[in-house]
């Protein structure tokens, strides 16, 4: 069996471990191993195999994972598209010492804070994001 097929088959294990896990890191290793075994049969030493099953594989790892990280911090507090009542507005009545107050939205009392740089004054504001079940409110 010549060093080709070996990796072709490391490849075929780590994508049927893939579809058992389905955590995609497996898939990444076995693009990797793909990579391998096209190094395999352009002639290249086991050593080169080996780097080039590493070096991709870890690349494509590192680039899964950047990419899930960007898709984490999409669907943060203040995404209009994960949150429906950003852009909503409601009425403070009253502010405490530490910038907390409550209001009704949506025919129930939310806890809210006010938004990083800005004063808490009663009046109207803007929902800005949702922090855990808060509020954070803009004056307007």
């Amino acid at each position: 069996m010549n060093e080709s097929t070996v990796w072709w088959l490391l490849t075929g294990v780590l994508v049927a471990l893939e579809l058992m896990t389905s955590t995609f890191y497996l898939l990444m290793l076995a693009i990797g191993a793909a990579a391998a075994a096209l190094a395999a049969q352009a002639g290249f030493t086991v050593t080169s195999q080996v780097v080039a099953a590493a070096v991709v594989g870890g690349l494509a790892v590192i680039l899964w994972r950047s990419y899930r990280q960007q898709q984490k911090t999409k669907t943060a507090s203040n995404d209009q598209d994960v949150h429906l009542d950003i852009g909503e507005t409601v009425q403070v009545q009253a502010w405490d010492a530490e910038g907390n107050t409550q209001v009704k939205h949506r025919g129930a009392l939310w806890g809210a804070v006010v938004a990083e740089g800005q004063h808490p004054e009663p009046g109207l504001h803007r929902i800005e994001a949702l922090v855990g079940s808060r509020l954070v409110l803009k004056k307007i």
